[in-house]
Protein backbone atom coordinates (compact mmCIF):
# COMPACT_ATOMS: atom_id res chain seq x y z
CA UNK A 1 0.00 0.00 0.00
CA UNK A 2 1.47 3.21 -0.95
CA UNK A 3 -1.53 5.74 0.75
CA UNK A 4 -1.65 7.36 -2.18
CA UNK A 5 -4.11 8.71 -4.48
CA UNK A 6 -3.43 9.93 -8.24
CA UNK A 7 -5.28 12.87 -9.76
CA UNK A 8 -4.87 14.92 -12.80
CA UNK A 9 -3.09 18.10 -12.99
CA UNK A 10 -0.67 20.55 -10.99
CA UNK A 11 -1.08 20.38 -7.31
CA UNK A 12 -3.85 22.35 -6.47
CA UNK A 13 -6.05 21.48 -8.85
CA UNK A 14 -10.15 20.94 -8.14
CA UNK A 15 -8.88 17.25 -8.81
CA UNK A 16 -6.33 17.65 -5.54
CA UNK A 17 -9.45 19.68 -4.20
CA UNK A 18 -11.63 16.64 -4.56
CA UNK A 19 -8.57 14.14 -3.46
CA UNK A 20 -8.30 16.01 0.04
CA UNK A 21 -12.08 16.06 0.38
CA UNK A 22 -12.74 12.34 -0.19
CA UNK A 23 -9.37 11.07 1.25
CA UNK A 24 -7.91 13.16 3.63
CA UNK A 25 -5.23 10.81 5.04
CA UNK A 26 -3.88 9.84 1.47
CA UNK A 27 -1.06 11.70 -0.30
CA UNK A 28 -2.16 13.34 -3.62
CA UNK A 29 -0.25 12.44 -6.32
CA UNK A 30 -0.38 14.93 -9.38
CA UNK A 31 -0.14 13.04 -13.32
CA UNK A 32 0.35 14.50 -16.03
CA UNK A 33 -2.80 12.89 -17.83
CA UNK A 34 -5.82 10.73 -17.04
CA UNK A 35 -4.31 7.96 -18.69
CA UNK A 36 -1.38 8.84 -16.33
CA UNK A 37 -3.47 8.92 -13.51
CA UNK A 38 -4.83 5.16 -14.54
CA UNK A 39 -1.31 4.13 -14.96
CA UNK A 40 -0.06 5.05 -11.49
CA UNK A 41 -2.66 2.82 -10.05
CA UNK A 42 -1.73 -0.37 -12.29
CA UNK A 43 1.29 0.39 -11.53
CA UNK A 44 1.60 0.19 -7.92
CA UNK A 45 2.55 3.99 -7.51
CA UNK A 46 -1.27 4.42 -6.16
CA UNK A 47 -3.98 2.74 -4.52
CA UNK A 48 -6.86 4.93 -5.54
CA UNK A 49 -7.79 7.03 -8.95
CA UNK A 50 -9.32 10.22 -8.86
CA UNK A 51 -11.00 10.79 -11.77
CA UNK A 52 -13.69 13.80 -12.86
CA UNK A 53 -16.82 12.50 -14.74
CA UNK A 54 -18.95 15.08 -15.12
CA UNK A 55 -19.47 18.83 -14.63
CA UNK A 56 -22.98 20.90 -14.27
CA UNK A 57 -21.73 23.78 -16.39
CA UNK A 58 -19.90 22.09 -19.19
CA UNK A 59 -21.11 18.24 -19.07
CA UNK A 60 -19.31 15.37 -19.06
CA UNK A 61 -15.85 15.24 -19.04
CA UNK A 62 -13.61 13.97 -22.81
CA UNK A 63 -12.36 10.63 -23.00
CA UNK A 64 -13.68 9.69 -19.40
CA UNK A 65 -16.16 6.79 -20.14
CA UNK A 66 -14.02 5.94 -22.96
CA UNK A 67 -10.77 5.43 -20.38
CA UNK A 68 -13.57 3.56 -17.78
CA UNK A 69 -13.96 0.21 -19.39
CA UNK A 70 -10.86 0.25 -20.45
CA UNK A 71 -8.93 0.93 -17.13
CA UNK A 72 -9.59 -2.54 -15.68
CA UNK A 73 -10.16 -0.51 -12.08
CA UNK A 74 -13.29 -0.29 -10.41
CA UNK A 75 -15.46 2.81 -8.61
CA UNK A 76 -15.68 2.84 -5.27
CA UNK A 77 -17.08 5.96 -4.22
CA UNK A 78 -17.66 9.36 -5.73
CA UNK A 79 -17.21 12.96 -4.63
CA UNK A 80 -18.43 16.64 -5.71
CA UNK A 81 -16.75 19.85 -5.96
CA UNK A 82 -18.11 23.26 -5.82
CA UNK A 83 -15.71 24.82 -8.13
CA UNK A 84 -15.21 28.19 -6.23
CA UNK A 85 -12.51 30.79 -8.41
CA UNK A 86 -10.75 32.95 -6.52
CA UNK A 87 -8.17 36.11 -7.62
CA UNK A 88 -4.61 34.79 -6.31
CA UNK A 89 -1.71 37.39 -6.58
CA UNK A 90 2.05 37.52 -4.86
CA UNK A 91 1.57 39.43 -1.36
CA UNK A 92 1.35 42.71 -1.42
CA UNK A 93 -0.53 43.03 -4.22
CA UNK A 94 -4.00 44.83 -4.53
CA UNK A 95 -6.86 44.21 -7.17
CA UNK A 96 -6.06 47.11 -8.81
CA UNK A 97 -2.48 46.03 -9.18
CA UNK A 98 -3.69 43.67 -11.43
CA UNK A 99 -3.87 43.58 -15.49
CA UNK A 100 -4.23 40.02 -16.60
CA UNK A 101 -5.68 36.46 -14.91
CA UNK A 102 -4.07 33.47 -15.86
CA UNK A 103 -6.22 30.19 -16.06
CA UNK A 104 -7.73 27.24 -17.74
CA UNK A 105 -9.43 28.07 -20.37
CA UNK A 106 -13.57 27.14 -19.18
CA UNK A 107 -12.63 29.12 -16.12
CA UNK A 108 -12.08 32.25 -17.59
CA UNK A 109 -15.65 32.76 -19.18
CA UNK A 110 -16.83 31.54 -15.66
CA UNK A 111 -15.82 34.88 -13.95
CA UNK A 112 -16.07 37.34 -17.43
CA UNK A 113 -18.13 39.61 -15.07
CA UNK A 114 -15.79 40.16 -12.76
CA UNK A 115 -12.72 40.27 -14.66
CA UNK A 116 -14.73 42.77 -16.83
CA UNK A 117 -15.79 45.22 -13.78
CA UNK A 118 -12.08 45.49 -12.76
CA UNK A 119 -10.50 45.56 -16.09
CA UNK A 120 -8.53 42.97 -15.75
CA UNK A 121 -7.55 40.71 -18.90
CA UNK A 122 -7.71 37.05 -18.70
CA UNK A 123 -5.12 35.17 -20.35
CA UNK A 124 -5.19 31.17 -21.04
CA UNK A 125 -3.02 28.71 -19.26
CA UNK A 126 -3.04 24.71 -20.05
CA UNK A 127 -4.10 24.48 -16.28
CA UNK A 128 -5.30 27.05 -13.23
CA UNK A 129 -2.85 25.26 -10.91
CA UNK A 130 -0.57 25.45 -13.19
CA UNK A 131 -1.19 28.95 -13.73
CA UNK A 132 -1.05 29.87 -9.77
CA UNK A 133 2.65 28.26 -10.04
CA UNK A 134 3.82 30.65 -13.00
CA UNK A 135 2.40 33.78 -10.96
CA UNK A 136 3.90 32.63 -7.79
CA UNK A 137 7.57 32.34 -9.80
CA UNK A 138 7.13 35.60 -11.67
CA UNK A 139 6.19 37.38 -8.75
CA UNK A 140 5.08 40.02 -10.88
CA UNK A 141 2.50 42.08 -9.14
CA UNK A 142 0.57 42.89 -12.15
CA UNK A 143 -0.50 39.50 -13.10
CA UNK A 144 -2.83 36.83 -11.10
CA UNK A 145 -4.36 33.64 -11.12
CA UNK A 146 -7.86 32.37 -11.48
CA UNK A 147 -7.88 29.00 -9.45
CA UNK A 148 -8.72 27.55 -6.16
CA UNK A 149 -7.98 28.54 -2.54
CA UNK A 150 -5.74 25.38 -2.24
CA UNK A 151 -3.67 26.67 -5.19
CA UNK A 152 -3.24 30.04 -3.46
CA UNK A 153 -2.28 28.10 -0.32
CA UNK A 154 0.61 25.74 -2.01
CA UNK A 155 2.11 28.65 -3.78
CA UNK A 156 2.11 31.01 -1.46
CA UNK A 157 -0.21 33.38 -3.45
CA UNK A 158 -2.34 36.02 -1.73
CA UNK A 159 -6.25 35.46 -2.01
CA UNK A 160 -7.50 39.15 -3.85
CA UNK A 161 -11.44 38.22 -4.49
CA UNK A 162 -13.12 34.88 -3.22
CA UNK A 163 -15.79 32.82 -5.15
CA UNK A 164 -15.62 35.46 -8.43
CA UNK A 165 -17.92 33.09 -10.34
CA UNK A 166 -20.77 34.68 -11.97
CA UNK A 167 -22.90 31.65 -11.60
CA UNK A 168 -23.16 29.74 -8.20
CA UNK A 169 -23.82 26.15 -9.16
CA UNK A 170 -20.62 25.31 -11.12
CA UNK A 171 -20.15 21.61 -9.47
CA UNK A 172 -17.33 18.86 -10.85
CA UNK A 173 -18.15 15.40 -9.76
CA UNK A 174 -15.44 13.10 -9.14
CA UNK A 175 -15.37 8.76 -9.37
CA UNK A 176 -12.80 7.20 -7.08
CA UNK A 177 -11.62 4.66 -7.97
CA UNK A 178 -9.70 1.33 -7.29
CA UNK A 179 -7.74 -2.11 -8.50
CA UNK A 180 -10.68 -4.29 -6.61
CA UNK A 181 -14.14 -4.49 -6.90
CA UNK A 182 -16.04 -3.67 -3.58
CA UNK A 183 -19.70 -4.44 -3.85
CA UNK A 184 -20.01 -5.38 0.21
CA UNK A 185 -20.77 -1.82 1.21
CA UNK A 186 -24.49 -0.43 2.22
CA UNK A 187 -24.87 3.16 2.22
CA UNK A 188 -27.27 5.16 4.69
CA UNK A 189 -28.44 6.69 1.08
CA UNK A 190 -28.48 3.99 -0.67
CA UNK A 191 -26.10 2.84 -3.42
CA UNK A 192 -25.66 3.52 -7.17
CA UNK A 193 -24.64 0.84 -9.58
CA UNK A 194 -22.33 2.12 -13.31
CA UNK A 195 -22.09 -0.38 -15.81
CA UNK A 196 -21.45 -0.26 -19.83
CA UNK A 197 -23.58 -2.13 -22.46
CA UNK A 198 -23.48 -2.68 -26.18
CA UNK A 199 -27.26 -3.03 -27.43
CA UNK A 200 -28.00 -6.00 -29.98
CA UNK A 201 -28.07 -4.97 -33.46
CA UNK A 202 -32.05 -5.82 -33.27
CA UNK A 203 -35.20 -3.54 -33.85
CA UNK A 204 -35.74 -1.44 -30.71
CA UNK A 205 -32.77 -2.83 -29.01
CA UNK A 206 -32.23 -0.16 -26.73
CA UNK A 207 -35.91 0.52 -25.68
CA UNK A 208 -36.52 -3.30 -25.06
CA UNK A 209 -33.33 -3.38 -22.96
CA UNK A 210 -34.46 -0.10 -20.87
CA UNK A 211 -37.81 -1.46 -20.46
CA UNK A 212 -36.63 -4.24 -17.76
CA UNK A 213 -35.55 -1.21 -15.31
CA UNK A 214 -39.09 0.49 -15.20
CA UNK A 215 -41.46 -2.61 -15.22
CA UNK A 216 -38.83 -3.67 -11.94
CA UNK A 217 -38.99 -0.23 -10.06
CA UNK A 218 -35.67 0.81 -11.06
CA UNK A 219 -34.50 4.40 -11.62
CA UNK A 220 -31.98 5.41 -13.87
CA UNK A 221 -30.43 8.66 -13.52
CA UNK A 222 -27.73 8.46 -16.27
CA UNK A 223 -27.66 7.04 -19.66
CA UNK A 224 -25.33 8.36 -22.27
CA UNK A 225 -24.07 7.12 -25.64
CA UNK A 226 -20.90 7.22 -27.40
CA UNK A 227 -19.15 5.73 -30.38
CA UNK A 228 -16.74 2.77 -29.68
CA UNK A 229 -13.27 3.11 -31.82
CA UNK A 230 -14.66 5.68 -33.72
CA UNK A 231 -17.22 4.03 -35.86
CA UNK A 232 -20.33 5.77 -36.52
CA UNK A 233 -22.26 2.14 -36.20
CA UNK A 234 -21.02 0.39 -32.92
CA UNK A 235 -22.52 2.55 -29.76
CA UNK A 236 -21.86 2.17 -25.76
CA UNK A 237 -24.08 3.39 -23.69
CA UNK A 238 -22.96 4.20 -19.70
CA UNK A 239 -26.02 4.23 -17.40
CA UNK A 240 -25.98 4.80 -13.59
CA UNK A 241 -28.92 3.10 -11.57
CA UNK A 242 -29.78 3.72 -8.21
CA UNK A 243 -29.50 0.00 -6.64
CA UNK A 244 -27.36 -1.93 -5.65
CA UNK A 245 -26.56 -5.59 -8.18
CA UNK A 246 -28.04 -7.97 -5.23
CA UNK A 247 -30.99 -6.20 -4.81
CA UNK A 248 -33.72 -8.09 -6.28
CA UNK A 249 -34.96 -5.89 -8.79
CA UNK A 250 -32.04 -4.75 -10.01
CA UNK A 251 -31.45 -8.44 -10.62
CA UNK A 252 -34.21 -8.93 -12.61
CA UNK A 253 -33.65 -5.49 -14.41
CA UNK A 254 -30.25 -6.43 -15.56
CA UNK A 255 -31.14 -10.17 -16.51
CA UNK A 256 -33.81 -8.72 -19.13
CA UNK A 257 -31.15 -6.30 -20.11
CA UNK A 258 -29.18 -8.96 -20.77
CA UNK A 259 -31.21 -10.70 -23.29
CA UNK A 260 -31.12 -7.46 -25.85
CA UNK A 261 -27.53 -6.15 -25.06
CA UNK A 262 -23.59 -7.36 -25.56
CA UNK A 263 -20.86 -6.53 -23.35
CA UNK A 264 -22.65 -5.55 -20.08
CA UNK A 265 -19.89 -4.50 -17.64
CA UNK A 266 -20.51 -3.10 -14.42
CA UNK A 267 -17.81 -0.15 -13.34
CA UNK A 268 -18.76 0.17 -9.63
CA UNK A 269 -21.50 0.00 -6.64
CA UNK A 270 -20.32 2.31 -4.52
CA UNK A 271 -22.64 4.61 -1.85
CA UNK A 272 -25.06 7.44 -2.78
CA UNK A 273 -23.23 10.71 -1.74
CA UNK A 274 -24.60 13.63 0.33
CA UNK A 275 -24.13 15.94 -1.98
CA UNK A 276 -26.93 14.48 -4.32
CA UNK A 277 -29.18 15.81 -2.13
Amino acid sequence: MTNRIAFQGEPGAYSHEACAKARPNMEALPCRTFEDVIHAVKEGNADLAMLPVENTTYGRVADIHRLLPQSGLHIIDEEFVRVHINLLAVPGATIQDVREAHSHLVLLPQCAGFLRHHGIRGRVSPDNARAAREVAEAGDIHSAALASELAGEIYGLSVLARHIEDEDNNTTRFLVMSPKADHSRRGDRGMVTSFVFQVRNIPAALYKAMGGFATNGVNMTKLESYMVDGSFTATQFYAEIEGHPDDHNVQLAMDELGYFTTNVEILGVYPVHQARD
